[in-house]
C-alpha cells in the first residue's frame, strides 16, 4: 500500500505561493531569499526524497510549472529521477511533456494508494492538497520552511470539515536557516 507525502516549501506563516517569483503576485521570490548553502543542502534533500518515492502525484498547475521550467528535458541526476518516476496527474483534462503521466481524478486517488507500494511523493499542488487533507489521504506532510513571513498568498493548510491530528516525526535544520518538519497522520 502507498503513503502519500506531502512535500511542501513554505514560509513562517505557512504560505505557498509564488515562493519563486515566477507568477508574479508581488511577494514571490521569497524561495531565493536564503542562503546558497541552504539551497544547496535543500536540493540535496529534495534529490534524496525523489530516490526514495516510487511515484509522483500532482495537479495539473504544478506538472505544468515543472513542464514549464524544463524539468523534462534538463540532463542532471534529479530531473532524471523524477523524469523516471511515473507519475499521476489530477486533471480534467490529458497532459503533455513526459512520457509516463497518468491523469485521473481525485476519486482515483485512493485507489492508487492501493495500487503503489512505497511513497507518492506531492509537490505543490496546493488545490489538490487541500483535497487529499479533507480526505484523510495524506499519510506525511514534509514542510521546508523559509525564515520570512511573506503576509499573503495561499496557504498549504485551508479550512477543513474537522481538525486532522499530527504528529511531529522529525525537525531538523537543512543548511543554516531551513527547518524540516516531518509530520504523520496522528
Amino acid at each position: 500500500m502507498g503513503t502519500i507525502i506531502v512535500s511542501e516549501n513554505v514560509s513562517l506563516d505557512g504560505v505557498i505561493e509564488d515562493a519563486t517569483g515566477d507568477e508574479g503576485l508581488g511577494r514571490g521570490n521569497w524561495f531565493s531569499q536564503t542562503s546558497d548553502r541552504d539551497r544547496e543542502e535543500w536540493a540535496k534533500l529534495e534529490f534524496e526524497e525523489a530516490l526514495a518515492a516510487e511515484a509522483l502525484l500532482m495537479g495539473r498547475r504544478t506538472y505544468h510549472w515543472f513542464i514549464a521550467r524544463g524539468w523534462a528535458a534538463r540532463s542532471d541526476a534529479w530531473a532524471e529521477r523524477l523524469r523516471d518516476l511515473p507519475k499521476y496527474v489530477v486533471s480534467s483534462s490529458p497532459v503533455e511533456g513526459w512520457s509516463n503521466a497518468t491523469v485521473l481524478t481525485v476519486d482515483e486517488v485512493a485507489a492508487l494508494k492501493e495500487r503503489v507500494d512505497g511513497e507518492i511523493v506531492v509537490y505543490g499542488s496546493g488545490r489538490l492538497v487541500h483535497t487529499l487533507i479533507e480526505r484523510d489521504l495524506v499519510d506525511e506532510l514534509r514542510l521546508t520552511t523559509y525564515p520570512i513571513v511573506v503576509g499573503a498568498g495561499a496557504r498549504v493548510f485551508g479550512e477543513t470539515s474537522a481538525a486532522k491530528p499530527m504528529r511531529l516525526v522529525d525537525a531538523r535544520t537543512v543548511g543554516d536557516g531551513l527547518a524540516f518538519l516531518t509530520y504523520r497522520k496522528a
